[in-house]
């Protein structure tokens, strides 16, 4: 892209800038009592000319260049590398993806651009992807940017699919990628077929089909994981640039699952004393996305806009044994336009991101030929930052203002006009080390309830006061990068961050008394007071804090790297001091997390690779231990010379068949049954043919 300079004077948009962070300044008012604390830790690369928007504070994970990812069925074999994030549940119908303790109902999840919203059941996950169909996974480790928006109280997650430009080799018009893989603890079986091209210069198609089967699998003692299934992916994709300032796109990707499942996935052994151990269901994600870029030769100019509808689907069949039949959807419906202007001044550079944004989500339940629950709700947004950098000095202010409107059975259709603000700074205070600090306000409002509790309203008490979750995130950390101290060509890169967030009106769902659950409080079905035979949601009366810190670092020569990473969040409520709730029935909390990440490469043939994986265990304000565990990866990667084109993976992963469970999965210490225990020893192998 050309650069234009503009005839606008530096005092103008240094006015802007100091606008923006005025509006913020103005509303962080009320919080001056309290610590400006806090702080981010990545492991990056950072210059003077970087922005710490852009490379501090978000965090990415390549899926072919991270070689234990590339045996990947799950999304922790690749999301848990990334210092902060834990991927808990051992189904791939169950993953669930935890920041700092909160888990994907407080993030903003994206495929391709299209949001996935809204919670399903809480025994089971809501992200339903296959990593095979992914290249990319972007994180950002808490909330730094008004660029987020609602549903992004603990960050973002971007998984980003495989486009034909990653594929095609240099002067190549037409390619294909067959791929195979089988795992030993549950004979998964994984073939995938990707063919691509450009016909012409302007225009690049691909189309992909997966297939993975899957038998149920054993922990470390040798209980049964319960999963009987079949999965199919489909991944198709078209771009075109049209002339030399349009460039058009569209996307459709499904992952499809059948099988027999536990009817609570998050118990995989636990016998069902009321129906069948294992229920026939059904799991299916569609995701249609159309994106258009303009970008001419302005500097001013650089639009996004991404159109997009993603449906996400649990379909339950019990056999007529027990009652556990649903049909339970979710649907979102969105436009996101966003433009990137840069502009030259006396006073430094400004990158001006100017975006607007609309989306609705609905959930659908239907169960046992009864009639269609529904309910809705869309949220409409505007938003300004500006990354303004001085020489070694870089501002970033930021407003975003949200109106919201909630769904009719959860808070009878409140709607909520929100404005926040945001201001980071980074400073490189020698070469290549920069300092950084960040302060974020918080706004979420009320979900979708779960879609399997929909029932237009009967049994529900409908929170009419429901106030949305608000707070902010802040964090203040230091980044380095060093080269050159062994080899000419090595490079160590550290870094270190810690965090604050407040989190005021945490929103909790309170569940009914039963016959066999007669412990559950319920909540009066006239007053909304704790106690009684209706469900719904609620404020929680305590606010809440996570603190923490994340380190890094990582050394690369020519052909060896090593990582080392720490990890450590802690909740706390403000009355109680217990953490914060999870659904996955124990606090959301975890040990402190060390991990060892080391490959060598003797040469272009061989590559090789271990990890370790060390929780500590952790107890909570009740006296409840989430016990500790050490896990270790070994792999090995093989390119033969006679046979180019084709890469060989073999892999050990929980070599020492530990038994444990991820803090961020179901964890009940006094009953193994009803824990949700990961897989014992399992070697995987792999195979892959591209030409």
């Amino acid at each position: 892209m050309r650069e234009v300079k503009l005839p606008i004077s530096s005092n103008q948009l240094t006015l802007l800038s100091m606008g923006v962070a005025a509006i913020l300044w103005t509303q962080a008012a009320s919080a001056a009592a309290e610590d400006m604390p806090s702080t981010t830790l990545q492991t990056i690369t950072v210059t003077a000319n970087t922005s710490v928007r852009e490379n501090v504070q978000e965090d990415s994970v390549y899926i072919d260049n991270y070689t234990p990812a590339a045996q990947a069925s799950h999304l922790s074999d690749f999301l848990d590398v990334i210092p902060g994030v834990e991927v808990g549940g051992t189904s791939s119908v169950n993953q669930r993806v935890r920041v700092r303790g909160l888990d994907d109902t407080n993030l903003k999840v994206t495929v391709d651009g299209a949001r996935q919203e809204g919670a399903m059941f809480y025994h089971m996950g809501d992200i339903t992807i296959d990593p095979d169909l992914l290249k990319q996974a972007e994180v950002a480790v808490g909330n730094n940017s008004v660029t987020l928006g609602n549903d992004a109280i603990g960050g973002a997650v971007a998984f980003e699919t495989v486009d034909a430009v990653d594929l095609l080799k240099p002067g190549q018009k037409v390619g294909a990628k067959l791929h195979a893989g089988y795992a030993s603890n549950n004979d998964e079986l994984l073939t995938s077929a990707t063919v691509y091209g450009a016909p012409t210069d302007n225009i690049d198609l691909l189309a992909y089909y997966g297939k993975r089967d899957t038998d149920s699998g054993e922990d470390g003692d040798g209980r049964e994981l319960y999963e009987d299934s079949e999965s199919e992916n489909i991944l198709l994709k078209a771009g075109a640039y049209i002339g030399d300032d349009h460039h058009v796109g569209a996307s459709f990707s499904r992952t499809e699952k059948e099988g027999v499942f536990p009817y609570r996935p998050d118990f995989p052994s636990l016998p069902n004393s009321r129906g069948p151990d294992v229920i026939p269901q059904e799991i299916k994600r569609d995701t249609y996305t159309l994106d258009h870029n303009f970008n001419p030769a302005n500097s001013l100019i650089d639009v996004d806009t991404t159109v997009y509808q993603t449906e996400t689907q649990i379909l339950r069949d019990s056999k007529d044994v027990g009652n556990f039949d649903f049909d339970a959807k979710v649907k979102t419906t969105g436009v996101k336009i966003e433009n990137t202007s840069v502009i030259d001044t006396n006073n430094g550079r400004h990158k001006l991101i100017a975006g607007a944004e609309h989306y609705e989500k609905e959930s659908e339940m239907a169960r046992d030929g009864s009639a269609t629950a529904n309910d809705d709700a869309n949220n409409t947004s505007v938003y300004l930052e500006d990354q303004w950098q001085m020489g070694k000095l870089t501002l970033t202010p930021g407003v975003r203002y949200d109106r919201y409107k909630s769904p009719e059975f959860v808070a009878g259709g409140s709607t909520y006009d929100n404005v926040v603000g945001a201001l980071a700074a980074s400073y490189e205070i020698a070469p290549r080390t920069q300092v950084f600090a960040s302060y974020t306000q918080l706004f979420n409002g009320p979900d979708l309830g779960q879609a399997v509790f929909n029932s237009n309203g009967e049994g529900i008490y409908v929170n009419d006061d429901l106030k949305p979750e608000e707070g902010y995130n802040s964090e203040v950390g230091v980044a380095t990068t060093l080269r050159g101290l062994t080899l000419a060509d090595d490079a160590l890169q550290l870094s270190a961050k810690y965090f604050r967030s407040n989190i005021e009106n945490y929103q909790q769902f309170m569940r009914k008394p039963s016959a066999t659950r007669p412990e559950r409080v319920g909540i009066d079905c006239d007053t909304g007071a704790l106690g009684g035979s209706c469900q719904g949601m609620f404020n929680s009366d305590e606010d809440y804090k996570i603190d923490g810190v994340e380190l890094a670092a990582n050394y690369t020569t020519r052909d060896f790297g090593m990582g080392l990473s720490y990890s450590r969040a802690r909740s706390e409520g403000d009355k109680t001091g217990n953490s914060i709730p999870s659904v996955s029935g124990s606090g959301a909390d975890s040990g402190d997390r060390y991990m060892v990440n080391l490959n060598y490469d003797p040469n272009d043939m061989v590559g090789l690779g271990w990890r370790s994986t060390y929780v500590a265990s952790i107890t909570d304000n009740q006296g409840e231990t989430k016990p500790s565990y050490d896990v270790h990866d070994v792999y090995v990667n093989y390119s033969p010379r006679q046979l180019e084109n084709v890469k060989a993976t073999v892999g050990v992963y929980n070599l020492f068949d530990e038994t444990y469970a991820s803090h961020a999965s179901r964890l009940n210490t006094a009953d193994a049954t009803a824990t949700d225990f990961e897989m014992g020893r399992n070697i995987k192998t792999s195979l892959t043919y591209q030409f």
